[in-house]
């Protein structure tokens, strides 16, 4: 257990690089393509790709079950309700602020895991998470700010994303991981696709020189491919053997990557307070991790699974 543990954590690791490699990319794209169209090509792409996958290698798996299915609603519902809230939350707030508040999921995740699942994280993990909380708000916040509306939907934006993690982590063990993923993916299609209509001029996205824009086109490829098919079918497939607690201490990681990755291709400098901030959260990450397998969450969270 303690080795599908450890290989479980650095899968999710890569899928959280996935994610804040490519923060730029859509950056850049969405300035061209709304967000909510952007993010409806984006999971309709990724929804097609793994149809195609179990219609060619899994067809046995190519099934309509409802608690697959509800599964699959559910998990969706709330990826696009963390989507939707910060997307609408940036309108009132500033980034580094929507940063440091939708981090936060770090810190609800254990807090919904002792209350839904009745999980107790282990003391490694509880200090990894104060230190990557820690870390977000070095890296995040140059300056104290009031609080406004936007930082209330960033806000709702991290519970969402909680009860994401939290809802994977009761669901995957239940389901095969590419029907799950897929059934997750088009939901999140559907419901982006839904606010693109009531929010954005979307008609104008689906034009030769929108759907052929070459950072449009790259951001797509990439993030479907990579960010989303492959990412929430890793998340689906080795979350079981982890526990929602440190699925969030290693998303926490997304700002660092996010980072990294717009220096190297943005060159967008790092303060001093920025760099103890990664540092904090890669701190976190690795107390909690070399802390080991918390039996109790393990146990709990198969009881809570059935």
């Amino acid at each position: 257990m303690v080795r599908k543990s450890l290989i479980a954590d650095l899968i999710l690791l890569l899928v959280t690089f996935s994610w804040g490699a490519t923060f730029v990319l859509v950056k850049e794209a969405i300035a061209t393509m709304p967000p909510f169209t952007f993010l409806g090509v984006r999971f309709t792409i990724a929804a097609v790709l793994i149809c195609l996958i179990l219609l060619i290698f899994k067809r046995d798996q190519l099934h309509t079950d409802k608690g697959l299915i509800k599964a699959g609603l559910v998990l969706g519902f709330w990826l696009f309700a963390g989507y939707a809230f910060q997307t609408f939350g940036l309108q009132f707030t500033s980034v580094s602020k929507a940063g440091f508040i939708t981090g936060l999921s770090v810190v609800l995740v254990p807090l919904f895991s002792v209350w839904l699942l009745h999980l107790k994280p282990k003391r490694p993990t509880v200090i990894g998470v104060l230190a990557a909380t820690i870390g977000l708000a070095l890296l995040s916040l140059d300056k104290v700010e009031a609080a406004n509306l936007g930082d209330l939907l960033v806000f709702l934006c991290a519970v969402s994303y909680a009860m994401h993690i939290i809802t994977m982590g009761k669901y995957a063990p239940r389901h095969k991981a590419l029907p799950l993923a897929m059934y997750q993916i088009a939901a999140v299609a559907v419901l982006n696709f839904i606010g693109a209509f009531f929010f954005e001029p979307w008609q104008q996205s689906f034009t030769k020189d929108v759907l052929f824009n070459p950072t449009v086109e790259m951001a797509l490829l990439i993030c479907a491919v990579f960010a989303t098919a492959l990412a929430f079918v890793a998340q689906s497939q080795f979350q079981k053997f982890t526990t929602p607690t440190r699925t969030a201490l290693i998303f926490s990681t997304e700002p660092v990557f996010a980072a990294v990755t717009a220096y190297l291709w943005a060159d967008e400098r790092l303060s001093g307070q920025a760099v103890v901030g990664c540092l904090l959260i890669l701190a976190g990450m690795l107390f909690a991790e070399l802390g080991g397998s918390d039996k109790e969450e393990t146990t709990a969270e198969a009881t809570a699974s059935r």
